[in-house]
């Protein structure tokens, strides 16, 4: 169950992810006011040509402010803890039976004990594959919140920057941090939550 926690919290982290290299290339001509921010991080190379807008998302505050992936989240947690707890459940049932059994002590033949070594094992195969099979469900199920979390956050991305006209969006976080430098003035994050939050409320409103 370790390893399908660890598999959620990459589903997860990956569903933002998408943020990493988005690239949105625009004319910026005349800014209006509420652009006019950004022409500070424009600079000139060697040839005098404009280099690229470049703003930056803490993916760890998206994951821990934005409402539908904390609601995703628990969905997913609190459908890994039934698992987990029907599994316990099902070997603790298999304990109990086997200890039941082997109070009969000496009376118990041969014959009793192997076809009920054969029944416990069937039980005990049959507890793994329900485990595996609602983990493997499990998973699926996180793939497609993935896909629908990629899906929101690229249309809140692309309308975002229709005002902002950035030529990259990066991404850093917790195990993502290639950023050897971030000038805090470039961090749009707290715009994004927000934007996010919003966009979660007018879908529900529909």
């Amino acid at each position: 169950m370790k390893q399908l926690s660890l598999a959620i919290n990459i589903l997860l982290t990956a569903a933002v992810v998408v943020l990493f290299y988005l690239h949105f290339a625009g004319n910026r001509g005349n800014l209006t006011e509420a652009e006019k921010h950004t022409s500070n991080y424009w600079v000139k190379d060697s040839c005098g040509d404009n280099i690229p807008v470049v703003a930056y998302v803490e993916l760890d505050s998206l994951n821990n402010n934005v409402s539908f992936i904390k609601v995703r989240k628990k969905e997913l947690e609190a459908e890994q803890k039934s698992i987990a707890q029907e599994y316990e459940n099902a070997y603790r049932s298999l304990t109990a039976e086997k200890d039941e059994f082997l109070k009969k002590g000496n009376a118990i033949t041969q014959q009793e004990a192997e076809a009920f070594q054969a029944k416990l094992g069937q039980k005990q195969q049959e507890i793994e594959n329900n485990r595996q099979v609602k983990g493997q469900r499990l998973a699926e199920k996180g793939a497609k919140i993935m896909e629908d979390m990629q899906t929101r956050v690229r249309a809140f991305m692309k309308e975002y920057n229709k005002t902002k006209n950035y030529s990259y969006i990066l991404a850093t976080g917790t195990g993502l941090d290639y950023l050897f430098f971030k000038d805090s003035t470039l961090n749009i994050t707290n715009d994004v939550i927000k934007g996010l939050n919003q966009q979660m409320k007018e879908t529900v409103k529909q």
